[in-house]
């Protein structure tokens, strides 16, 4: 829970310090061609997707807990089993008995 805040906090904070572009800056953005964009994007989306399957490999790891777990930060198997306990509980979907099997794996 106390992660989660923080993460919040600091992506509120990151904003707030954004410089405001220049329309210059706009314009040059704009003239990117749209078909490096969609790559980018198509492979980002491929490796969470690859990443969440890698996460599902970890004992009492499911779908959703693994897709909860990547969105939460912890993007491989072993962040997951460096985390800290209480960063584990913060994730929705993932409970006492699923942190108690995965520290068994330290």
């Amino acid at each position: 829970m106390i992660s989660k805040f923080l993460s919040k906090l600091k992506s509120i904070l990151l904003k707030s310090e954004v410089s405001p572009e220049t329309p210059l800056k706009k314009e040059k953005k704009a003239t990117k061609s749209a078909k490096t964009s969609k790559t980018k994007t198509k492979t980002k989306t491929a490796n969470s997707k690859k990443n969440i399957e890698t996460l599902t490999s970890l004992p009492g790891v499911g779908a959703k807990s693994a897709k909860a777990l990547y969105e939460a930060g912890f993007k491989t198997t072993k962040a997951v089993i460096a985390a800290d306990e209480k960063d584990l509980l913060a994730v929705s979907g993932v409970g006492v008995n699923l942190v108690k099997k995965l520290k068994k794996l330290k």
